[in-house]
C-alpha cells in the first residue's frame, strides 16, 4: 500500500515543525574557489533557525562535528537546539537528498519517511553517499514507517499546500535523466501515492543557471492553502522573462483541488548574479518557512527590500528575515535547497 492509502500526506512547509534537517556544506567542488565565503551566511541561517526550532545537521565525521559545534557556538547559536549526526554525504543539498517526512491524517501522532532515489539531478555529480542519507536518518527514528518508491525524485522539485495540491515542473520531472521509463501519468501516480495529494499543477521551464533542470522552489511556492507566489522578470530582454511569463500564465489558468482558482502573488527577480562568467540561479522564491520565521535569500540589490515587503504581506504572522546568499548561490542553490522540514506531531 502507498502512504496515501495508509492515510499519510506531506503537510505544508508552514505547518509546525519539530525540526529542520541540514547537511553541512564542505564540498569545494560545489563552490569552486570560494567555499570559505559561504560560511558566515550559512552559520547565520543555522543560528536563525535554532532560535525557533531544533536543527539537525549531518556531518561527515567526529572531527567535522567538533568543528561545526565550535563555529556555531562562537556566533552565539542556541546550542541546546543543535543536534549533530555523523551521516556522511557528498554535498549539502538536504532538500534533495534528505528524506520527505509525512504525517498521518487519522493519527496525528504518526509520521513516516519517504526515501526517494537520488541521482544528483540526472547524474551530474557524485551521489553514492547522498543516496544513503534518508536511510541513515531513518535509523535514528526506526519507529517511523519507511516507504521506498524506487524512482528518482527531489524535494526541491515539488511544493505542497497540505490540502491536496502539488506544484512541479515538466522540465524536471519529465526529463529523461530522471525516470525515462515513466510517462507523465505514471509520475503523477507516484506523486499522489507518496505525497498524499490529489491535484498536480504543472509548470514549464526553470530559471537560467539552475542545474536541477527546473526545480519549482526557484519559481513558485505555496504561501497558504490557496495562494501561490511566483517569480516574474520584468525585463523583456532578460533570458528569464519568457519562461517565467509562461509559468505565470499557467498558474492563472490552473485550479486547486477544491475547484477554486488560486490567488497569485508576483515576486520580482533580483538583479542578475554572475560569478566566474556564469549566470547563477538567484531567486527570492528559494525561501524557507520555519516556526515563526521566513528566511529568504538576498543578493545585495534594491529588489531585496521589495521582496521582503511582499513576503511580509504573505506571512503576516511570521518574522521575515533576509540573509545574504550572494556567495551561497555560487553553489547553484540557496536556503530552501539546503533544508528539509520535519513536521511536528
Amino acid at each position: 500500500m502507498t502512504p496515501k492509502e495508509q492515510g499519510y500526506y506531506m503537510p505544508a512547509e508552514w505547518a509546525r515543525h519539530e525540526a529542520t534537517w541540514l547537511t553541512y556544506p564542505k564540498n569545494p567542488d560545489s563552490w569552486p574557489g570560494k567555499i570559505e565565503t559561504i560560511y558566515p551566511s550559512y552559520h547565520l541561517f543555522v543560528k536563525t533557525l535554532a532560535e525557533c526550532e531544533t536543527v539537525h545537521i549531518n556531518v561527515d565525521d567526529e572531527q567535522m562535528l567538533q568543528h561545526v559545534r565550535r563555529e556555531l557556538d562562537a556566533i552565539g547559536t542556541n546550542m541546546g537546539n543543535i543536534c549533530l549526526h555523523v551521516i556522511p554525504s557528498n554535498d549539502a543539498w538536504c532538500r534533495d537528498h534528505g528524506p520527505a517526512f509525512l504525517l498521518n491524517r487519522a493519527d496525528k501522532a504518526r509520521r513516516a519517511i519517504v526515501n526517494w532515489n537520488h541521482n544528483a539531478w540526472g547524474g551530474k555529480y557524485p551521489y553514492e553517499l547522498d543516496t544513503q542519507v534518508p536511510v541513515r536518518i531513518h535509523d535514528l527514528m526506526p519507529d517511523m514507517p519507511l516507504f521506498e518508491p524506487g524512482i528518482v525524485m527531489e524535494g526541491g522539485s515539488i511544493d505542497v499546500n497540505g490540502c491536496g495540491d502539488l506544484l512541479t515542473t515538466t522540465s524536471c520531472l519529465l526529463n529523461e535523466n530522471r525516470n525515462p521509463k515513466l510517462d507523465q501519468d505514471q509520475i503523477e501516480g507516484y506523486l499522489r501515492g507518496y505525497y498524499g495529494v490529489e491535484n498536480i499543477i504543472w509548470l514549464g521551464d526553470g530559471i537560467v543557471g539552475d542545474d536541477t533542470d527546473g526545480h519549482v522552489d526557484d519559481l513558485s511556492r505555496f504561501v497558504n492553502e490557496d495562494t501561490i507566489i511566483t517569480a516574474v522578470e520584468d525585463d523583456m530582454w532578460d533570458e528569464n522573462y519568457e519562461p517565467l511569463q509562461k509559468n505565470l500564465k499557467m498558474l492563472k489558468r490552473c485550479r486547486l483541488a477544491n475547484g477554486k482558482q488560486p490567488t497569485i502573488v508576483e515576486l520580482p527577480m533580483p538583479d542578475v548574479v554572475f560569478y566566474d562568467g556564469q549566470r547563477l540561479p538567484a531567486s527570492y522564491a528559494n525561501f524557507y518557512i520555519a516556526n515563526g520565521k521566513v528566511i529568504f535569500p538576498t543578493y545585495r540589490c534594491l529588489t531585496d527590500n521589495e521582496a521582503a515587503y511582499i513576503l511580509e504581506a504573505c506571512f503576516p504572522d511570521r518574522e521575515v528575515i533576509g540573509i545574504d546568499s550572494t556567495d551561497i548561490i555560487w553553489g547553484l542553490g540557496s536556503f530552501h535547497c539546503l533544508s528539509q522540514q520535519m513536521p511536528a506531531v
